[in-house]
């Protein structure tokens, strides 16, 4: 057993950046799933589709024009509209070609297919080419489209989250897919849309909750300002968006999946919608710019240096310069949010350090298909280096990732934490969904003169093998040291407490280069600009071993970790290191 002197008490300056100070208790929220009377009803409602009556619902007057043409300042992907340009769809690395492409049974990944549906590549194949060059792919694929599913709504086409970013897209775009002087085509488009729009107008609350309800609520409001007609379907969308953003986030701004991934996605969608506002002159309504405000300063707080997002619940290190662009057109100006109350994760930040924690229990069940063990991991980053990182990537399941390596990487030990007894501190089921493990987390944060203090636990591993995991982080004022100490401490319960074996994981960045000292007690990293930063532990013995880190289009690079291996007794242990920037 080994302890650390711990930080004397000092008085607290008062509270800034919203930073709670003092003892807070999270815990997880009730994780029922979707009822059976639930899944049996919107099945129900799915195979009303197919029938006469649902297709008299979607008709009603043709619309004759748009009323507007909204920008869209978000930037595509210039790789993939030349692609397209050139005869496939490129997504993830994955082609498939256009000339083998069948609309209505699509054989390629669920992320692939919404790709598609969505029409999100309209906005790739504009950033390739000028208007007259995009024109006639476009509307190729239009056609195609109109004719595969305009006539009987489908899954996976008309799920509401894929035909509310189409109403999105097919606008934002309509010179690419409405320059046609066919009279009777364009009059199937626009009618595409408005019929896109009743969809909506009927299926918006059974979306599931969170960023899909977001999505088709936003896509009936943007559907009432740029048709005719709209005002009616604007009061009622406006309410029901508002009820969507309400159940979808936090009150510190995370979206309740806390996926990076997804809150990237929230502020896409409400950039877009921003963005109709603006092109009818009219004011979006002060719940959403709210709303949009702190969903953009929850994600500044999960932004390294590099100006990309931890990995977190599976995500990946977005672009920096598509990041800066869509904060950028969500026209909101703010601070990083450094304590997420709510969403989880905290960030310590002093000089060119950052260091993001997971400090929540992992998201519920249903609300998260890549959902990770990953309580009490920590980032760490000096400037545009990250140091100490996630392995990241499961989002990219079935594309760049085999589906296997993907559950991989959703395990406590694809994170930069304790792993006791070789096992997760919340279960990944078969199935793919999150069982039981962390119920409760512990949140302890002190600013104090010499830096910030984090103090975390969590009861992960309680109930199986009688102990509570605590993390203990003390980031100095400069941002040159990282203190740490990981804690367990038994609980009280009927069955003996057997010795456990435990792994302190440390995954290292990409091009960080670790050499054990002789003692096995340290390393030396050398990052890639030439800067040094030396490891400490205090017991246990260290080891290199092999990991890897996926990147920001889905490819794993290979890695290092550095691995403190030990034996907890019955009585618990305590294990205290260090990082320490040198020079």
């Amino acid at each position: 057993m080994s302890a650390r002197p711990r930080p004397a008490p000092v008085p607290e300056p008062p509270e800034e950046d919203g930073i709670e100070q003092g003892k807070r208790l999270i815990r997880l929220s009730d994780d029922r799933s979707v009822s059976l009377a639930q899944r049996l009803a919107n099945h129900f409602y799915r195979m009303t589709w197919a029938t006469p009556f649902h297709s008299m619902r979607l008709k009603g007057k043709y619309p004759l024009k748009l009323l507007a043409v909204p920008d869209d300042v978000i930037p595509g992907d210039a790789r993939a509209g030349k692609a397209l340009r050139a005869g496939y769809f490129l997504f993830r690395g994955i082609k498939q070609p256009v000339a083998a492409l069948d609309w209505r049974k699509i054989d390629q990944p669920e992320a692939f297919v919404d790709y598609l549906h969505s029409f999100r590549w309209l906005r790739d194949l504009a950033a390739a080419t000028s208007r007259d060059n995009a024109v006639p792919v476009a509307e190729a694929q239009m056609r195609a489209w109109l004719d595969a599913h305009a006539a009987t709504p489908s899954e996976p086409a008309w799920r509401v989250d894929n035909a509310a970013w189409r109403i999105l897209h097919w606008t934002a775009y309509s010179p690419l897919i409405l320059s046609s002087g066919d009279l009777v085509y364009r009059s199937l488009v626009l009618n595409g849309i408005a019929r896109t729009a009743r969809h909506l107008d009927r299926g918006a609350d059974k979306a599931p909750m969170g960023l899909p309800r977001v999505t088709a609520w936003t896509g009936i409001v943007a559907a009432s300002l740029l048709l005719p007609g709209g005002e009616p379907r604007r009061v009622f969308g406006e309410a029901g968006l508002k009820r969507a953003l309400e159940g979808a986030f936090y009150a510190d701004g995370g979206i309740i999946s806390r996926s990076p991934m997804e809150q990237i996605e929230a502020i896409t969608l409400l950039s877009m919608l921003r963005a109709v506002y603006d092109v009818r002159r009219e004011d979006m309504p002060a719940f959403v710019n709210q709303t949009l405000e702190r969903v953009v300063a929850a994600l500044l707080g999960i932004l390294h240096g590099d100006g990309a997002p931890g990995c977190w619940q599976g995500g990946v290190p977005i672009d920096p310069s598509r990041i800066t662009t869509i904060v950028a057109a969500s026209g909101i100006r703010t601070r990083p949010l450094r304590q997420a109350r709510d969403w989880g994760y905290q960030r310590l930040a002093a000089g060119q350090a950052v260091v993001q924690v997971d400090a929540a229990p992992p998201p519920v069940a249903r609300l998260a298909r890549n959902g990770c063990a990953s309580t009490g991991a920590f980032e760490l980053s000096d400037g545009p280096t990250r140091i100490i990182v996630n392995c990241g990537g499961a989002v990219m399941a079935g594309t760049t990732l085999p589906a296997d390596l993907a559950q991989g990487l959703r395990t406590t030990a694809a994170h930069s934490t304790l792993v006791l007894d070789d096992s997760n501190s919340t279960a990944i089921l078969p199935d793919g969904t999150l069982g039981k493990g962390v119920v409760e987390v512990e949140l302890e944060r002190h600013e104090l003169e010499q830096g910030s203090r984090l103090d975390v636990g969590h009861d992960g591993y309680a109930r199986r093998l009688g102990f509570t995991c605590r993390r203990i982080l003390m980031l100095s004022g400069d941002g040159r040291e990282l203190r740490g100490e990981d804690v367990l401490l038994p609980v009280e319960r009927k069955r003996k407490i057997a010795e456990c074996p435990l792994a302190i994981r440390f995954h290292l960045g990409t091009d960080v280069e670790p050499t054990l000292t002789a003692d096995r007690q340290g390393a030396l990293l050398r990052l890639p600009n030439g800067a040094l930063w030396q490891f400490r532990v205090g017991a246990g013995e260290l080891a290199v071993e092999d990991s890897l880190w996926v990147d920001g289009d889905g490819r794993p690079h290979p890695t290092q970790q550095l691995v403190v291996n030990a034996v907890a007794g019955a009585g618990g242990m305590s294990i205290g290191w260090l990082l320490r920037k040198s020079g």
